[in-house]
């Protein structure tokens, strides 16, 4: 009986999809995806927008990836923690609604 209940119980992990602000719509697609699969699995995900070089001075395009991610999965989940800087990534945590 034991066995069957920690059977039942399923760890909830984090999974990590990370991102670049220049992404092309396939790999942006692609990346939404997963994080749709991972959500219907029942799991958190945490987005990390990665800036090099250049690119940390056009870190709004990164929200707004972020933001466009939060409409194609509206529904689906609820935000954990909004976007925030931390050194040279963005984060971004959703889980399952």
């Amino acid at each position: 009986y034991r066995r069957q209940r920690q059977m039942c119980i399923r760890d909830r992990s984090i999974k990590e999809l990370k991102l670049r602000p220049m992404i092309d719509t396939h790999d942006y697609e692609v990346k939404v995806k997963q994080a749709k699969k991972f959500l219907a699995q029942g799991d958190k995900v945490k987005f990390t927008m990665r800036y090099k070089g250049r690119e940390m001075s056009a870190n709004d395009l990164g929200k707004e990836i972020l933001n466009k991610l939060l409409e194609d999965l509206d529904g689906l989940c609820k935000v954990d923690s909004a976007p925030k800087m931390e050194g040279k990534q963005m984060f971004m945590i959703v889980s399952p609604a």
